[in-house]
């Protein structure tokens, strides 16, 4: 059987392809659990320092929940899978490495949920966004209607969500719910330029950051620097920071450890 999210490791980047083309790409049940069980491996995987989300066939990124499983399910077991689908894509936001999302065609609910959990999001020429979710009588479970708004803004993520339009990619891009637009066949190779680029720096830096970030966006300013402050703080005692320093002193290439 294949698996469900295939796993591809090189050179300090970790590609994680979700896999049931078939289907678009949609969530059900098993995807939820597997996509989560592979984060979970790579936590605490050092040799880790980028990590690469992105969907199997030149179709779909994620069409977002399967819905044949879901007309299937009793309202207990609905609730139990958006629990555990919002739970997943707080591991993604709290990855402690950045997670880049290459969105390669269709995104709609849970798979643009998927790339807003992402810290960056890049996409294809042919990818078609969306929270679709009030065109079903619900709406977004898994994070959407609070990570769009903090991405776009209020008014553009209750028009989006509001209506269930779905955007095309120089749209997402004009917006500012995508970072860059690719051809197809240059989305994953941008993607894996771009995590060559952020490997090159500090690992330990690179997650203090994005810890400060995404913890001081969430309060005030006083409160973020102290936030800073103290990621600051837990690069001082590195051997990363002097190895830095080492480098810049002997005009070099620095060679980092995670140390």
């Amino acid at each position: 059987m294949e698996e469900l999210v295939q796993v591809e490791i090189n050179d300090h980047v970790a590609t994680l392809t979700l896999n049931r083309p078939e289907a678009m790409n949609s969530f059900n049940v098993a995807l939820v659990r597997a996509l989560g069980e592979r984060l979970g491996e790579l936590r605490f995987d050092n040799s880790v320092r980028v990590v690469i989300v992105t969907g199997n066939g030149d179709k779909a990124f994620s069409a977002g929940a399967d819905l044949k499983e879901r007309a299937a399910m009793t309202p207990e077991q609905v609730k139990a899978f958006i629990f555990n689908i919002r739970r997943l894509m707080d591991d993604v936001e709290l990855f402690p490495r950045p997670v880049i999302a290459a969105v390669n065609g269709v995104a709609l609910g849970g798979g643009t949920e998927l790339a807003l959990a992402s810290d960056i999001r890049l996409a294809s020429e042919t990818a078609t966004m969306g929270l679709t979710e009030t065109r079903l009588a619900i709406i977004p479970g898994a994070g959407g209607t609070q990570r769009l708004p903090r991405l776009v803004g209020k008014g553009i993520a209750k028009e989006l969500i509001f209506t269930g339009r779905r955007i095309d990619a120089q749209e997402a891009l004009r917006i500012g719910l995508v970072n860059a637009v690719y051809p197809p066949a240059e989305l994953l190779g941008a993607a894996r330029r771009l995590a060559d680029e952020i490997g090159q720096s500090g690992p330990i830096a690179v997650e203090q950051a994005k810890y400060a970030i995404n913890r001081g966006l969430e309060t005030d300013m006083q409160t973020g620097l102290a936030i800073e402050s103290n990621a600051y703080w837990l690069c001082i005692p590195t051997e990363d920071r002097l190895e830095g320093l080492a480098a810049f002193r002997e005009k070099r290439k620095p060679v980092y450890k995670g140390k």
